[in-house]
């Protein structure tokens, strides 16, 4: 690998991994008990225009199976429901409880922080290269996966 394919390499998975850990350390600091693929499939069921099991699982790139294993944890906890669409009974939805509210809540607000810090410390906003770099990386990323 060259050199600049294998500095991007770390850089993305540096960054990647930095984040998540990070957000789970001030996640659980402020007293939310998930772990960050919960909190990541909740915000999923908030984000989705139809709740359903296919639905989120496409959403999070994960099998219909992987993401039954993690709602039913989620019931378990509290944080989630299932329900009937009236129409189609056969249609089975998910929906956040107020508890999955709240720790959504925390999480947003753990990225305005996040953002906010850098855009502080870097000046990003100033550096119109960088932002469309990386604008650049999230489409690829989007239209490829």
């Amino acid at each position: 690998m060259s050199k600049s394919k294998t500095l991007i390499n770390e850089l993305l998975v540096d960054v990647f991994n930095n984040i998540l850990s990070i957000e789970e350390e001030v996640l659980r600091s402020r007293g939310i008990k998930l772990s960050m693929k919960e909190v990541h499939i909740l915000e999923a069921v908030r984000s989705a225009k139809e709740p359903t099991m296919s639905n989120i699982a496409s959403k999070l790139r994960i099998t219909t199976g992987t993401l039954t294993t993690a709602i039913d944890r989620l019931v378990a906890k509290k944080f989630v429901e299932r329900y009937q669409e009236e129409s189609d009974r056969r249609k089975v939805l998910i929906r956040l409880t107020d508890s999955a509210h709240e720790v959504l809540k925390e999480h947003d607000l753990f990225h305005n922080e996040m953002i906010d810090e850098i855009f502080e410390d870097l000046n990003i906003d100033e550096d119109e290269v960088l932002l469309k770099s990386l604008e650049n990386i999230s489409d690829y990323f989007k239209s490829k996966y």
